[in-house]
């Protein structure tokens, strides 16, 4: 089996309510050989939503395999995509936070599974509960509204009256006006629309995610030929470029495949750490 044959011209369904095709399609097209179908008319919030009306059962891993193999049952093929996107704090850095997409292909004829992933602090991921108007207008400056849209409740993020999509300063002004004389607190609850389609931001990692689909699915084992030929874990151990001494950075990563097995070691290309980063010349 090469490497083209595994998914060159097949049908892959791809799952999507927040038009993520936009980003999703085009490279795993011309980058993996996929002709995706878009399977529409199913409300992926189902799955979960990032206001909370409906938690998300399981993983992001999880959620995004149910979704590829609903769209797989929709279309009627033997191969899904599907994207799942999370946000939270940064380990280590509670202000500072992060998203976390994965676009995952799931192969039921070759069983066989490959994942994207882009994870960084690039999002405005944020939160507020405002007292007028003149804070509203502060908080959608910083999230970078209009062209990242937002969301709005009276009073807390539970509340169940919900606006979501706001996309101009006359509807956010009318919204707030309106939240604010239902609030019992005097607060409105505004956060950032985390839906693909309302989030410019977000959607540039989606974008990243597929490109780092198609190198995965581009990286084929060398024994089997099979697609998904990836780092599974890392060796620490670089020596200090002035000590020589084991470091806690990342000497080689151990490359591996899903069918076989077949396993390979690749160095780093840098020989050595920096002396900053060395337990003993920098302790």
């Amino acid at each position: 089996m090469t490497e083209a044959s595994f998914f060159m011209g097949r049908r892959a369904a791809l799952l999507t309510k927040h038009k993520k095709e936009e980003v999703i399609k085009p490279i795993l097209e011309q980058k993996a050989g996929l002709q995706l179908i878009v399977a529409t008319g199913y409300d992926t919030d189902r799955f979960g939503t990032f206001t909370r009306e409906i938690a998300r059962l399981g993983s992001q891993m999880e959620a995004a395999r149910d979704k590829a193999k609903k769209g797989m049952e929709l279309i009627g093929t033997d191969l899904g995509l599907a994207s799942e996107g999370s946000f939270g704090p940064y380990p280590g850095i509670p202000f500072l936070p992060l998203n976390r997409e994965i676009v995952l292909l799931v192969d039921a004829r070759e069983k066989l599974e490959i994942c994207g992933v882009c994870q960084n602090s690039n999002t405005n991921y944020a939160s507020e509960a405002v007292e007028n108007l003149d804070q509203a207008e502060r908080f959608a400056r910083k999230a970078m509204f209009p062209s990242h849209f937002l969301v709005l409740r009276p009073d807390r993020e539970d509340h169940p009256e919900i606006i979501k999509g706001i996309n101009d300063w006359d509807w956010l002004r009318e919204t707030v006006s309106w939240a604010l004389a239902k609030s019992v607190s005097g607060k409105v609850f505004l956060e950032t629309d985390m839906r693909a389609f309302a989030n410019p931001t977000r959607m540039q990692n989606i974008k990243e995610a597929a490109e780092d689909l198609a190198a995965k699915i581009n990286s084929c084992c060398p024994q089997c030929k099979t697609p998904g030929f990836i780092a599974m874990e890392s060796k620490k151990g670089l020596p200090c470029e002035y000590c020589g001494l084991p470091t806690r950075e990342v000497a080689a990563y151990i490359y591996g495949c899903q069918r076989c097995g077949c396993r390979e070691e690749r160095p780093m290309p840098d020989k050595v750490a920096p002396a900053a980063r060395c337990d003993y010349c920098n302790p």
